[in-house]
C-alpha cells in the first residue's frame, strides 16, 4: 500500500490498523532543540479519543502515547520520532457479520475492488483511528509552529443544518466550554437536541469545522503544485470523512465581483502591508499574505447507523443490513483536533521548505560563522 507517508521536509508516516495490536507515526525531518513530551501530545489525543460524551463512540480507549524513539532529556534530537498508542479495547466480533457484504458509505467495496482483500474489522486503515498518527505528529508540528508565534485553532462552524454564524472572536475556552466543540453556547444546545433526534432515528449527523490560523507571515507557500492552499485541501481531504474544503469565501466568492472579492491593501503604523479585508482567507498566489489563514472543511454523516440499508454481498445477491457495533452518531466534535494537526503539519513543512526560498536565508545559516 502507498501513500501513508505525508510531507516533504517535516515528513510523516502513520501506520496501523483499528483493531491490529497498535497505531503510530514515525516523524522525520524534525529540526533538533524542540521540547517535546509525551504529556503535551497526549493533550492532543486527548482531544480525540473516544467515549468522552454520549454524541461519541462508546469505545474505551485511554489513548496513551509514548515516544520510542527521537527525544532525549525532553528535546528532539533530530533523529526520525517514532510514537506508539497501543489498541487495547478492540471488539473484532461485532465485525464478522460484516466480511461478508459491503457497508454503504464506507469503503469496503473500493478496498476491495483495489486490493481484492480487505480488514473488515472496523475498516482497517479506512478507520478513523487511524488519525491518532496524525494527531500525535500534529501535536509535535503545532509545538514547532508555537515556538514561531503561530497558533491554529479549529471548532465545530455547523452541526448538520445548525450554524454558529459569528466565531470571529472564538477562543479555545469556548471550543471546549461543550462537547459538540461548537463556540456558541445556544447553537450547541441546538445541535445537541438535533443530535439526539437523529440518534433516536438511528441516524447520523455531518457537520462543518473551521479552522483559524494566526501569526503566520507573509511567503509561505510555493506558488505551483506545493501551494499552501493546495496543501491544505490535499491535507484535510485526506481525512477519511472529509467531502469538502473551502478558503476564505470559498464557493461564495463565485457569486462575487471582482470589485467584492479582492482584498485591498494599505500600510500600517509599522510601514507592514495590511489588506482591509481577508476574502482570499490568507493566502494569494498559493502563497501566505500575513493575514489569518481562515479554511473550512466539510464532514459526511458517519456512515454506520443502526437504521437499515440496502446493500449487496461479496458473493452476489441484495440484502438489507442494520449496521450493530460501537459507532460515533456524529464525527466532528472529535475531527476538530485532526483538522488542527493536519494545518500544523502542512504549515510546519512548507516553513521548513520556504528556508532554502532565499539566499538571504542560506546566508543566516551556513555564513562565515557556521559550525
Amino acid at each position: 500500500m502507498a501513500g501513508s507517508t505525508f510531507g516533504t521536509q517535516f515528513k510523516i508516516t502513520t501506520w496501523g490498523e483499528s483493531h491490529g495490536a497498535a497505531l503510530g507515526v514515525v516523524i522525520d525531518g524534525c529540526p533538533a532543540g524542540l521540547p517535546v513530551c509525551e504529556e503535551e501530545i497526549q493533550r492532543y489525543l486527548n482531544r480525540r479519543k473516544p467515549g468522552q460524551s454520549r454524541y461519541a463512540t462508546p469505545r474505551k480507549e485511554e489513548d496513551r502515547v509514548q515516544i520510542l524513539s527521537g527525544v532525549f532529556e525532553g528535546q528532539t534530537t533530530g533523529t526520525p520520532i517514532s510514537l506508539l498508542v497501543f489498541n487495547e479495547n478492540q471488539r473484532s466480533r461485532d465485525y464478522g457479520e460484516i466480511a461478508g457484504y459491503y457497508r454503504p458509505g464506507h469503503a469496503d467495496y473500493s478496498f476491495d475492488a483495489k486490493y481484492g482483500f480487505r480488514d473488515y474489522r472496523g475498516g482497517g486503515r479506512s478507520s478513523g483511528r487511524e488519525t491518532i498518527g496524525r494527531v500525535a505528529a500534529g501535536a509535535v508540528a503545532a509545538k514547532l509552529l508555537s515556538q514561531l508565534g503561530i497558533s491554529i485553532l479549529a471548532y465545530s462552524k455547523a452541526i448538520g443544518p445548525i450554524v454558529a454564524e459569528d466565531t470571529s472572536g472564538v477562543t479555545p475556552e469556548q471550543v471546549r466550554s461543550n462537547p459538540l466543540c461548537m463556540p456558541d453556547d445556544e447553537k450547541a444546545r441546538q445541535a445537541r437536541e438535533y443530535l439526539d433526534q437523529c440518534m433516536k432515528e438511528q441516524n447520523s449527523a455531518g457537520g462543518i469545522i473551521e479552522c483559524r490560523i494566526t501569526g503566520v507571515p507573509a511567503g509561505i507557500g510555493e506558488p505551483v503544485f506545493e501551494k499552501l492552499d493546495a496543501n491544505l485541501a490535499k491535507a484535510m481531504c485526506s481525512v477519511g470523512a472529509v467531502k469538502g474544503f473551502e478558503i476564505g469565501d470559498g464557493f461564495q466568492a463565485a457569486a462575487s465581483t471582482g470589485l467584492t472579492n479582492n482584498d485591498g491593501f494599505y500600510y500600517d503604523e509599522q510601514g507592514k502591508v495590511r489588506k482591509y479585508t481577508n476574502h482570499a482567507g490568507g493566502i494569494l498566489g498559493g502563497i501566505s499574505d500575513g493575514s489569518t489563514l481562515l479554511f473550512r472543511t466539510a464532514f459526511k454523516p458517519t456512515p454506520s447507523i443502526s437504521a437499515p440499508q440496502k446493500t449487496v454481498r461479496k458473493d452476489g445477491g441484495s440484502i438489507e443490513v442494520s449496521i450493530k457495533g460501537r459507532h460515533d452518531p456524529i464525527i466532528v466534535p472529535r475531527a476538530v483536533v485532526v483538522v488542527e494537526a493536519m494545518a500544523a503539519l502542512t504549515l510546519a513543512d512548507l516553513m521548513l521548505v520556504h528556508l532554502g526560498a532565499r539566499m538571504e536565508h542560506l546566508k543566516k545559516i551556513y555564513g562565515p560563522d557556521f559550525g
